[in-house]
């Protein structure tokens, strides 16, 4: 009998390796354990081409997101918007500008943004310029250019 055989992960195994990774393991627990529960498939050919095949497919939809990451960047990048504030006669703001503020001020000017990658660390208490920072794909962070002025 084999001490080992070869099998292709289907999903993520603690311990043992990621999906589409081919790894080596005792045959009872390939069959008793990763086959059975759609963890594993025995490592054919087809079954090789098959996962490399995924494989190609998830790093041509990476490359994909990535790049729409880069477009809104670019896009949010050029944009700065105005937030208008009250503000009491020692020139102190009534209130604070919060990311739900800023969601709201960028898709006034057409930029989509989700709120949650905004990276505000506390509400903008005061007047002028900021800079926040957006995690808009893990390896793409951008700038959001905020400007709180004074209204009316």
């Amino acid at each position: 009998m084999a001490t080992h055989i070869h099998v292709v992960l289907q999903k993520d195994v603690k311990h043992l390796g990621g999906s589409g990774a081919l790894v080596r393991v005792r045959p009872g627990f390939a069959r008793n354990f990763l086959i059975p529960r759609g963890l594993a498939l025995p490592a054919t050919p087809s079954n090789l081409a098959e996962v490399e095949e995924l494989r190609r497919q998830a790093l041509a939809g990476a490359a994909r997101e990535l790049a729409a990451a880069q477009a809104v960047a670019k896009q949010l990048e050029s944009v700065t918007v105005r937030i208008a504030r009250s503000v009491g006669a020692e020139g102190k703001m009534y209130g604070s500008v919060t990311a739900r503020d800023i969601e709201e001020a960028f898709q006034v000017a057409g930029v989509a943004l989700d709120r949650k990658k905004l990276q505000l660390a506390e509400p903008i208490k005061q007047l002028g310029l900021a800079e926040v920072p957006v995690k808009i794909h893990h390896d793409v962070t951008a700038v959001a250019r905020v400007e709180v002025v004074k209204a009316g």
